[in-house]
């Protein structure tokens, strides 16, 4: 199969059974002020290498889907504006030739594609509040479901439906581990109001649950649920006073269906004045060091 294209560290790494860390670029393309965004890829692409693994970061360039991208199109991915590519627009975007950043869920498809069995993201996308109504539901959590990599997150973002995401994740039997906690972490925060059935404490305990997945044959994904430092999150009072004045502005203001989740981060990070975006980059930062050491115990594991 030629596609995905991958670059030749990728590649070489994937060949020799080295470890290798998938990385989005919606983050990147969308998640981070400009200039800012290319420093931390730039940061987080290092950090894994620091750590003795490959990275490889996942888009779509010029209608090839790439896993592990250049110094040339990172800057691309950074400066231009791409738009966000999730599975159902990968054969669009590559049809017409286009460039496009991918998500969680088209991040994880071509990753695994590649052979790429480890990827670090920030939040994992989830059920969102009103999908009764909207029906809004990520597309990270089906893919998930069918798409055997170990995903490595800061739980989902506040502003979603937390409870009804683990409902999901359960439903679609996608399997979800706390990394040294108990407890379901809420992205900006250490902890959520749901706990968690199983937790482990070291990465190679992670790594024996994907080969144990292996031995079954199941085609779904593991979701390593990483919480922020404790000393890195944001601080929970002020969290719940923006949060709750953004969820009653979106209601006073109308604010319905797809266009809630927008509004919503977009007012936590004004309001926040920067502290939002900051425990973001720290979160990544958090998970980016677990999932190399997680591609690490699993490369040794396959040795």
């Amino acid at each position: 199969m030629k596609i995905p294209d991958l670059s030749p560290a990728v590649r070489s790494a994937l060949e020799a059974g080295k470890p290798v860390v998938a990385l989005e670029s919606t983050i990147i393309s969308h998640g981070l002020p400009r200039g800012q965004n290319l420093e931390a890829a730039r940061a987080w692409e290092n950090q894994v290498l620091d750590a003795g693994a490959t990275p490889a970061t996942v888009a779509v360039i010029d209608g090839v889907p790439k896993v592990g991208l250049s110094a040339k199109e990172l800057e691309r991915i950074a400066s231009e504006d791409i738009p966000k590519a999730s599975v159902r627009d990968l054969p669009v975007v590559m049809g017409v030739g286009s460039s496009g950043a991918t998500t969680v869920a088209s991040t994880a498809y071509l990753a695994h594609l590649a052979g790429v069995r480890v990827f670090a993201t920030g939040g994992l996308g989830g059920v969102h509040r009103g999908a009764q109504e909207s029906f809004d539901e990520s597309a990270d959590l089906p893919i998930l479901s069918t798409t055997p990599i170990t995903v490595v997150s800061a739980g989902v973002k506040s502003i979603l439906d937390i409870g009804a995401t683990l409902e999901r994740l359960e439903t679609l039997s996608v399997a979800v581990v706390g990394y040294r906690t108990n407890t379901f972490p809420a992205f900006w925060l250490r902890e959520s109001a749901f706990s968690l059935e199983w937790r482990v404490e070291e990465a190679s305990e992670i790594a024996a649950i994907m080969g144990a997945r292996d031995d079954l044959g199941q085609q779904g994904g593991i979701l390593v649920a990483n919480p922020v430092p404790q000393h890195q999150q944001w601080d929970p009072s002020i969290h719940d006073e923006i949060l709750a004045s953004a969820l009653t502005a979106a209601h006073d203001q109308g604010i319905r269906g797809n266009d809630v989740t927008p509004f919503l981060l977009a007012y936590v990070l004004e309001k926040s004045q920067g502290e939002s975006l900051r425990v973001n980059l720290d979160l990544v930062t958090n998970n980016v060091a677990l999932a190399s050491e997680i591609a690490i115990a699993w490369s040794q594991r396959r040795a």
